[in-house]
C-alpha cells in the first residue's frame, strides 16, 4: 500500500545519498577534503576499477591527499542514479590530467553500501573504456583494434 509518508522519507534519503556522492566528486575536482571524515566510515572499503582498495578512512585519506599531489581531476559527470534499500550506483563520466601530461578519460559506475546514519560503508568503481566501436562492422569474423588496452 502507498504511503505518502513513506515515500516522501525515501526521497529524502536519496536526496540526501546523491548530494554526499556529488560533495565526493566535487573534492576531487576542487583538490580539497571537503569532509571526507562525515561521509565515509572509518572502516570503509573502497575499491578502484582498476584494483587498488583501500580498507579504512585513514587510508582513503591519504589516497586522497597522495592522488592530487600528482595530478588533477578535469571532470567528474554524474549520469544517474539507481537506488534500492541500503545501495545506490551512480554512473559517471571521468577525466583526469596527471603532472606527466597523460590524460585518462573513462565511462564508469560506482556501486555504494550505505550505513542507516547515510555515511559510506563500501564502494566499488567499475571502468569502461569511452573509445568504443564494432569489431563486426565490415566483417562476420570480429576486426579488433590494435591499441593498448587499458586499465580498466
Amino acid at each position: 500500500m502507498f504511503s505518502p509518508t513513506t515515500y516522501n522519507l525515501q526521497r529524502c534519503e536519496m536526496e540526501e545519498r546523491e548530494k554526499i556522492i556529488k560533495l565526493w566528486f566535487d573534492m576531487w575536482l576542487q583538490q580539497k577534503d571537503l569532509g571526507i571524515d562525515n561521509i565515509f566510515t572509518e572502516d570503509v572499503t573502497y575499491i578502484e576499477s582498476w584494483s587498488p582498495k583501500y580498507e579504512n578512512r585513514k587510508t582513503v585519506k591519504h589516497w586522497f591527499n597522495e592522488w592530487n599531489s600528482r595530478g588533477k581531476v578535469l571532470a567528474w559527470d554524474i549520469k544517474q542514479y539507481f537506488h534500492k534499500d541500503t545501495q545506490t550506483i551512480v554512473e559517471w563520466h571521468f577525466k583526469n590530467k596527471m603532472n606527466d601530461g597523460r590524460v585518462e578519460e573513462f565511462d564508469g559506475i560506482s556501486l555504494i553500501k550505505w550505513t542507516t546514519d547515510n555515511k559510506i560503508l563500501f564502494l566499488k568503481e567499475f571502468g569502461c573504456n569511452i573509445n568504443n566501436y564494432n569489431p563486426y562492422q565490415n566483417s562476420q569474423t570480429p576486426q579488433f583494434k590494435d591499441d593498448k588496452v587499458n586499465w580498466f
